[in-house]
Parts: C-alpha cells; structure tokens; sequence
C-alpha cells in the first residue's frame, strides 16, 4: 500500500508503509497528565530486550529483521528461499521478524517459517522467536468485531493463537477513531489474542492522549537514523517520561549508509549504483531533505574511518550508533530473503562498542545538516501532513 502526501515536501516519501541469558529489569513510574504510567526495560545482556507496561512485556532481539522487502519492488521473492532464509538468520540468533498486513505474503511467511520451527527445531529455541506485524486499516468506524475480525486475519495468516506484537497505524487524527479501535485491542488482548500492543509512526502528542486514555503501548516504531534525529526531541522526552521505548526503521536508510554509495556522485547519470528499490528512493530523497549528497559523502566517510577502526562495516556503524540513543529497544534492518543476506554485519552490532571519539564525530557531521523536526515535522508526520 503506497500514500502521497500533499505539503511542500511530499515527494519525500511514496511508500507503504541459545540459551536465553537472565533478564535484568528496572523502572519507575512517572505521571503523565492526570494518570500514573509505568513501562520498564530489561536487558538481557545486550542482544535481547524486554519492553514492559505494566503487565505487559516481551522480550525481543535488538536488531530486527525487517520484511517490508517481500511486498514487492526489491526483487522477486520465493517462498522457498524465503523461509529457509528465516530458519538462517534464526539459527544465527537474529530471531525477532517485523511485518504488515500489507506487506505482501510477510505474514503468511512466518507461519510457514514458525511451522517449520515448530516442527525442526528443539522447544527451547521457538521460545525465542517473535514475530511483530502491524495492522494498518482505512479511517472506517472501529468496531469491535471490524477489530476482531481485521486482527484474526492476521493470527491466521501467521499460524498463532496469539500476536507477540501487534503494532497500531492510524492515517488521520482529526478521525478519533483510533482510540476506538485501541481500547478494542486492548480487550483482545486481555483475550489472549495479542499479547502486547505498540504503535507505529504516530507524533508525540498522540502518543501522550494515547497514553492518558490507559491504552498499554509498549513501543512506538518510527523512522530513526544519524541522517533523521527527530525522534531524540520530542518523541525521546516523552519515552523517557513513561518508559514506553522506540523501535527504528530507516536505520541504515534502505542501504545508502553502506560502503557501496561512498565517494559516489549521483549527480553524473550511470556514474554512482542505481537507486532501484522503494526503500533507496525514499531515503535518497530524506538525504536531499536533510543536506544533500555532498554532505551525505562527508558522513559516510566519517562513518567509514569508526568502521575501519573497529573492523567492522558502515552499517553496523550506523546501527549501533541508533541503539545507544535514549529510548531506542531495537532497530530494523531490511531482510531481503533469499536475494541477499547481511548475518555477519548485523550480529557484529552487539559486539560493536563506540566510544566518545567515535559518537563525537558522527554527532558533529549529523547536526550540520538541517533540523528535520522544523522541515518535516514530528514521527510520522510525512505521512500526514498537509
């Protein structure tokens, strides 16, 4: 599913949207508004991260493998390939899978994968598969059995009694319509249908009468990266308040933070790699946004030197990077299943450590570019504003 906004920055974005370590946990609650909320984080040591409210929790891999990739536009997917490509990048520990209803065949995927699992792998390790989808309807009246109904589709798809996560998308605020269908998930999750509820590329100020309204949101999943810092304002000021935590897509902008696009000139036709999928063209443009190619090359050859220095790649680099700010429980990483796969840079991530030096000098080439909160607004606000 594709939307074009209309504001003066629309062309911006045309898109869709082992042994289990001992947790440790800590918290507090904080007032927000007239209500007491209290969310926690555990971690376990550093690859696995419990999000809580109240109640609610669940532990998931900190980096996720992300499958917008399968909905069409990065190359022909086979179901085959596909899911042994889970079964792999499981198998190396990389065993939390984000997904959409509408993200082509994701959802029926992971329930050939989690039969699969089932099936071939020991008790203990399906224990440690998740596997989070998003529900995004059309602005029609929430109902409980229009929920009920939207949300089984999914359970059935992806062959589960009940969603590890289902993450909640809303078009248009001025519809309070969103409310209506939250506190029906929530009942369902008191069901037993769903075991935690997040959202995903909602602002600041929903996420607050979200909150005020008793709705248990763990998460909110909005676009995160050294080139997009808006969620470190606003969105970190009032996840550091309740303990709800972010989780990251965009992290390694569709592949542009990477060696493969440093001391390239995109401005000369055929001179640089093609931007030949959705997710390149969108964050081509978020760079244009933010500061241009030039200065883009300056980041990545910054990039490039706390790489060399830790002997691991960019991406891993910018990955990390994200990890460590406040707030953020996990980050995504695209999975292109079956075409390619990045196993090694993505579980060199929770051995990477960055230092002053390192985060200094990416910090100082990330705020020359532009204020991205001024130029498009808060999370999820490219997907809404007019």
């Amino acid at each position: 599913m594709a939307v074009s906004v209309q504001h003066p920055f629309s062309k911006l974005y045309t898109t869709s949207y082992a042994a289990k370590p001992r947790a440790r946990t800590c918290g507090e609650s904080r007032r927000v508004g007239v209500r007491w909320v209290r969310c926690e984080v555990g971690v376990a040591e550093n690859r696995r991260v419990t999000v809580n409210n109240g109640n609610d929790s669940l532990e998931i891999c900190r980096v996720l493998n992300g499958m917008w990739q399968t909905s069409g536009g990065w190359g022909r997917i086979d179901r085959d390939d596909a899911v042994e490509a889970m079964l792999k990048y499981a198998d190396a520990g990389l065993s939390t899978f984000d997904m959409a209803d509408h993200y082509g065949p994701a959802e029926d995927l992971y329930g050939i994968f989690i039969n699969r699992v089932r099936r071939e792998r020991p008790p203990d390790f399906l224990e440690n598969i998740r596997g989070l989808t998003k529900w995004v309807p059309p602005p029609v009246k929430m109902t409980s059995s229009y929920v009920h109904e939207s949300i089984n589709v999914s359970r059935k798809r992806m062959d589960v009694a009940s969603l590890d996560m289902l993450q909640f998308h809303w078009w248009d605020y001025s519809n309070s319509g969103y409310l209506d269908a939250l506190k029906h998930l929530t009942d369902l999750k008191e069901e037993g249908k769903i075991k935690t509820i997040a959202l995903t590329n909602f602002d600041t100020e929903r996420l607050h009468i979200i909150l005020e309204n008793g709705i248990p949101v763990v998460s909110n999943q909005v676009q995160h990266s050294i080139v997009d810092m808006r969620p470190q304002q606003k969105m970190a000021e009032l996840c550091q308040l309740t303990g709800v935590k972010l989780i990251t897509y965009g992290t390694v902008m569709g592949g542009l933070l990477s060696e493969k696009f440093l001391d390239t000139n995109l401005s000369i036709p055929f001179a640089g790699p093609p931007l030949n999928t959705p997710s390149l063209q969108k964050y081509k443009r978020m760079v244009d946004a933010w500061g241009g190619w030039s200065l883009f090359q300056v980041l990545l050859q910054t990039l490039k030197k706390v790489a060399s220095k830790h002997e691991v790649s960019i991406p891993t680099v910018a990955v990390k990077y994200i990890l460590d700010r406040p707030s953020v429980a996990g980050s995504m990483i695209g999975v292109r299943l079956g075409l390619s796969e990045h196993l090694k840079d993505s579980n060199a991530v929770f051995s990477l450590v960055l230092d002053d030096e390192d985060t200094g000098s990416i910090q100082e080439v990330s705020k020359k570019g532009k204020d991205l909160l001024r130029v498009i607004g808060d999370c999820g606000d490219e997907y809404r504003r007019a």
